[in-house]
């Protein structure tokens, strides 16, 4: 059934993938792959209103509305038009056999007035919910996307939003966070686009403050995390600011283990396979935070040899680090997921993209032979740089020869980007002021950083 789904403005490029992945989650293998869509005529692509086509009955379409963080509503369209009189001619040929259920003289209902930025009138505790929302020329200085005709819509709420997770888990109430603490909104996305629900076992490898595993444990997922600095994951800020008072925070049930482990040296006995349902992340890309592997930069280049921690320092040594690369960080973060994640399992991760001519290189994204690319969504954190969540499934078992391919594959990526991808570059290309020093030189005109284009889209 062809539903109209309504979505908020904002984070454009997660919406639809959001909801295949929900409808993958609740309708089962093959659910998400079945969702169609299209967009109302004469309506801008980033526009709010999208008409969508989902498998099975409403149930999954409340599911899907009542879990999404970007869904304002799901609706069973009754008409549309570009006037009210057109309007209620559509609602008027709209089969009755679909409408008489919902207007019984035993049941209450109420109308809402809604629009893409406009009034709304509310009553209180109704059986049904109807919407007649609008969508006008609202200019084009707002950085919403332009309106090519007006439009009214007319139908019955099947779903709607629950956005009161979003005031609750808020960083500023947070107990303990860091620097790059994933955003509570993003966190939540990432665990939707991991399918994250009771009986799954979440990894992330890179835990830091635990934001993401936060999000998962939300869920009802079986959570696990890693991270190379063992001040993080052991000490905190005392024995009451930690990544283990943020689960009691929010009385949520505990991770099974926080460890202190290396990505680029993982902690896994051999022979250990297919362990973890998801693993989302955020690797470090050197832009806020660099990357860190064990073993010291002298370590590293031979100067020393491998040594043994005394019994009696352990408890207080902190381990050498050497700075660690995006490239072997991504390799090595495929290379996990490859090896631990069971079939179908599903690989979120944020990766940083260089922006030419405001567009984002899809070919600059990493791939492995054990893995179909579900989704990127970009989100534009800068004039240079951006930043594009990759959503990727377990297709393919791993083996020694898939390991062999991905290794060549992994040479190839990080011979085609070797410049801006090794350490200290992507910082220089998102920081470095060259490009205005040279368009000077040029006589051009420097970049207005305070400008805005009348049309944010992927910026909002």
């Amino acid at each position: 059934m062809w539903y109209l789904c309504v979505f908020y403005h904002r984070l454009l490029d997660y919406r639809r993938p959001e909801v295949q992945s929900l409808a993958e989650l609740f309708g089962g293998p093959g659910a998400g792959d079945a969702v169609e869509w299209r967009m109302p005529e004469n309506h801008h692509v980033d526009s709010p209103f999208h008409l969508v086509r989902l498998p099975g009955d409403e149930r999954l379409a409340a599911q899907i509305a009542n879990r999404s963080l970007l869904v304002k509503g799901i609706y069973e369209l009754w008409g549309q038009g570009t006037t009210y009189e057109e309007l209620e001619r559509a609602v008027m040929a709209y089969p009755e056999e679909r409408k008489l259920p919902y207007l019984t003289p035993e049941s209450t209902f109420k109308i809402v007035v809604d629009s893409f930025g406009k009034g709304r009138v509310n009553l209180k505790k109704p059986d049904h919910k109807f919407f007649v929302m609008e969508t006008d020329d609202y200019g084009c200085n707002n950085g919403l996307p332009p309106v090519a005709q007006r439009t009214v819509f007319f139908g019955r709420e099947v779903g709607a939003a629950d956005r009161h997770l979003l005031p609750t888990y808020q960083l500023k109430s947070r107990k303990y966070i860091g620097p790059t603490a994933m955003d509570a909104e993003m966190a939540f996305l990432m665990a939707n686009q991991g399918l994250a629900r009771p009986g799954k076992l979440v990894y992330d490898p890179f835990v830091g403050t635990g934001s993401i595993l936060v999000a998962a444990a939300h869920f009802g997922a079986m959570t696990m995390g890693a991270d190379i600095d063992i001040r993080v994951v052991r000490d905190g800020r005392g024995p009451d600011c930690n990544i283990w008072s943020n689960f009691e925070q929010y009385k949520l049930p505990e991770p099974l283990c926080i460890l202190r482990a290396d990505n680029n040296v993982p902690p896994w006995r051999p022979g250990l396979k297919e362990v973890f349902d998801a693993i989302i992340c955020d690797p470090p890309y050197g832009v806020r935070a660099g990357g860190r592997k064990s073993g010291g930069r002298k370590l590293i280049k031979g100067t020393v040899a491998p040594y043994t921690v005394p019994d009696e320092k352990r408890d207080s040594h902190i381990p050498s680090t050497a700075p660690y690369s995006l490239a072997e960080c991504v390799h090595d973060l495929l290379h996990l997921a490859a090896r631990m994640l069971v079939m179908g399992g599903r690989l979120v991760f944020f990766f940083p993209v260089v922006r030419e001519d405001g567009v984002a290189n899809p070919a600059k994204y990493p791939e492995h032979p054990c893995f179909r690319l579900l989704a990127s969504c970009e989100q534009i954190l800068s004039m240079r740089y951006s930043r594009v969540l990759l959503t990727m499934v377990k297709v393919g078992p791993y083996t020694e020869e898939v390991e062999k391919a991905a290794e060549e594959r992994r040479r190839e990526f990080r011979e085609n980007h070797h410049k801006w991808m090794e350490e200290g570059n992507l910082h220089s290309a998102v920081f470095s002021p060259a490009d205005q020093a040279a368009a000077a030189a040029d006589g051009k005109p420097a970049i207005d950083r305070d400008s805005k284009p009348k049309y944010r889209g992927k910026y909002v």
